[in-house]
């Protein structure tokens, strides 16, 4: 049995393309600094501009898709140093192991996904696998109960996310997109209470 099963209620993929936006990634960390007190919450990072400089690499000198494809988690791991860092209480990790030790202790964990990822390699190495499948699988591995994910603007769920996503996440985990601008919704998705009809819910089938 994963020793983690249940520990963490909620995780909480945030965006990398929030670091596009002017203020727009303060925001989003004093949101998170705000609502995620008290509650089972894990952090997984997107890629961003870290993992748009993959794509420009694959692009221009052919490295193939299996060293792109953990070039690009590898750009995960560095969006995780910069979240680790802005928000208070906030801890980096890089191993499963060490999530319910850190929830125990009342922080809020940070997954650089690198090492997990690397040893279990659960998805394809293609671009149609991005931080949003990679976050769904990591809240499958744990039982999680709901995915938040943080994106920077609105629009159909199947638009927003990669192509493998819905098939990725597992049916028993909920889950909800908020954006940047609706960051008020955030405390209404990590309620651990079970409810979500204030949020905005937008599970959809596979």
């Amino acid at each position: 049995m994963n020793p983690d099963s249940g520990v963490v209620r909620t995780v909480v993929k945030v965006g990398g393309g929030l670091l596009s936006r002017a203020g727009a990634f303060d925001r989003v960390t004093e949101a998170l600094t705000a609502f995620t007190r008290g509650r089972r919450v894990l952090i997984v990072p997107g890629g961003g501009p870290f993992a748009d400089a993959v794509r420009q690499m694959f692009k221009r000198i052919k490295i193939g898709e299996d060293a792109a494809h953990w070039m690009a988690v590898l750009s995960m791991d560095q969006y995780a140093h910069a979240l680790a860092a802005r928000i208070p209480g906030a801890v980096l990790l890089h191993e499963q192991a060490d999530i319910a030790a850190t929830i125990a202790a009342g922080r809020l964990p940070v997954l650089a996904p690198y090492r997990w990822l690397e040893l279990a390699d659960p998805l394809p190495h293609s671009w149609e696998v991005t931080s949003d499948s990679i976050a769904a699988w990591v809240a499958g591995a744990l039982a999680a109960r709901r995915l938040v994910l943080i994106k920077p603007a609105r629009g159909d769920t199947k638009q927003l996310v990669d192509p493998l996503f819905l098939r990725t996440l597992p049916a028993t985990v909920e889950h909800v997109i908020i954006t940047a601008d609706d960051l008020g919704q955030l405390d209404v998705a990590l309620d651990e209470g079970g409810g979500l009809s204030r949020g905005r819910r937008v599970r959809q089938g596979p």
